[in-house]
């Protein structure tokens, strides 16, 4: 979660430092309109910065992931950048529409433009002048879809579905805006670095509008494939898949997630991998739990021999560091990427000290059977914890379960609440915070 901060707050910096020396906040003479109109401007390339580099992100480019600890924190980063975006534009929106409001009201009296004695423009500038009105009510009309758009978005009872299929038309309005942009940003900015930099970034993002609604986005990363396994487990609800790919994948890393399409009209669902990467049989295991629409009707509309689209990997939860003893905890359908990893180290063992705490509040006999015949074969103590059986987990339990927790790193994927929480716990007796690494699995 620093990095994402970080990150926020360094294209914040950079685009307000860079600003400030091509203008100032402090115009002179200092009024109302004076300073509406730099802040006007300042706001601008703010608002369109801080939206172009969260289109960027929308790439889901593989070179970034080691940076920002893995496509999950990207996708959290880009979330951030949408909702900063929002509050800067509804801002800028106020100054430019607000003050013509006060100005029909009488509360204001807008200044008269004297011409410049002289003046000349050229082509290109001309232009640009004569297509301000126009710009103006581009922008507006594409800050109100965007604002819908966005907000949508950040509703969690939105379907899913629904949600994909409305999200990628923010890149329609992230096109208007950049021509609102470009037409309306002050010409001597062009000249310097801050024009500089917003001409990469529009240019960046009107590159990746283009890639997201022509559908194109992950396409090298795309393999198909066809279900080869279906194991259902009806008191827990989840189900096990298993995929056979064709040539093209690269491999993974335990840990790590793919994007799977089943049905095209429901788009593509990110889901963990739960199983180690042999070349020889190309077989991928997804374990999913009914926990949502999609979810829900797996069970009924996959069938052995559907063919499926698979996007991967990505992901940083990868279970490398330096700490000899690692502490896992798989809340839930959390315990997935532990699954994967298990597999992983039976084929390949290693000298670091595990233990898996598995809390889950539905029991089946037979799951819980495969998860340890997997600890057992990878060398792996698993601690089981059922829901009102055994009560809940927390950082102390484990403290007193394992005593050297201190030399370990921890490993945590379930709610993220409860992660939050073990987080908070651990950090506040003394675990360093890059020791604790949390599957932030939400992309929206």
């Amino acid at each position: 979660m620093k990095r994402i901060k970080v990150s926020l707050l360094a294209v914040l910096l950079l685009l307000t430092a860079l600003w400030l020396a091509a203008d100032t906040l402090l115009p002179e003479p200092f009024t109302y309109f004076s300073f509406r109109t730099v802040f006007m401007q300042y706001s601008g390339v703010i608002g369109i910065g801080l939206m172009s580099v969260a289109m960027l992100l929308a790439l889901r480019p593989k070179w970034l992931e080691p940076h920002l600890d893995g496509l999950d924190k990207m996708y959290r980063l880009h979330k951030w950048l949408g909702i900063a975006a929002l509050v800067v534009a509804i801002v800028h929106w106020w100054w430019g529409k607000g003050t013509k409001w006060m100005v029909g009201w009488g509360w204001l009296e807008k200044p008269v433009r004297k011409p410049v004695a002289g003046e000349t423009l050229g082509n290109i500038e001309g232009w640009l002048r004569s297509q301000r009105g126009f710009a103006e009510s581009v922008g507006e009309w594409a800050f109100y879809a965007a604002a819908v758009l966005i907000v949508l978005a950040l509703v969690k009872r939105f379907p899913y579905h629904w949600f994909v299929k409305t999200h990628k038309w923010i890149a329609v309005a992230y096109l208007a805006l950049a021509y609102h942009s470009a037409v309306l940003t002050k010409v001597e900015y062009w000249t310097q670095p801050v024009g500089w930099l917003m001409a990469a970034l529009l240019l960046g993002g009107t590159v990746t509008a283009l890639l997201t609604l022509t559908g194109r986005i992950g396409t090298g990363r795309k393999v198909t494939g066809t279900i080869a396994g279906l194991i259902d487990y009806p008191a827990l609800r989840v189900l096990e898949t298993a995929v056979v790919l064709e040539d093209g994948w690269r491999g993974h890393a335990a840990g790590q997630f793919a994007f799977i399409t089943s049905d095209r009209s429901e788009g593509a669902h990110p889901y963990t991998i739960a199983s180690a990467w042999n070349p020889a049989d190309r077989r991928l295991v997804f374990i999913t739990k009914a926990l949502g629409d999609h979810t829900s009707r797996l069970r009924e509309r996959l069938k052995i021999g559907m063919p499926v689209t698979v996007e991967g990997p990505y992901g940083c939860f990868n279970f490398e560091d330096a700490q000899p003893r690692q502490i896992w905890v798989g809340a839930g359908i959390g315990i997935t990427p532990f699954i994967a990893r298990m597999k992983q180290r039976a084929t390949t063992p290693d000298a670091k000290t595990i233990d898996l705490f598995h809390p889950t509040a539905e029991f089946e006999q037979a799951a819980i059977d495969r998860l340890t015949a997997d600890a057992k074969a990878a060398g792996v103590r698993l601690h089981l914890l059922v829901d009102g059986k055994d009560g809940r987990l927390n950082g102390e339990r484990i403290r007193a379960v394992i005593p050297e927790w201190q030399s370990a790193s921890i490993w945590f994927c379930g709610p993220p609440r409860f992660g939050q929480a073990l987080r908070e716990d651990f950090l506040a007796h003394g675990l360093p915070p890059e020791r604790f690494h949390q599957e932030l699995f939400q992309m929206r």
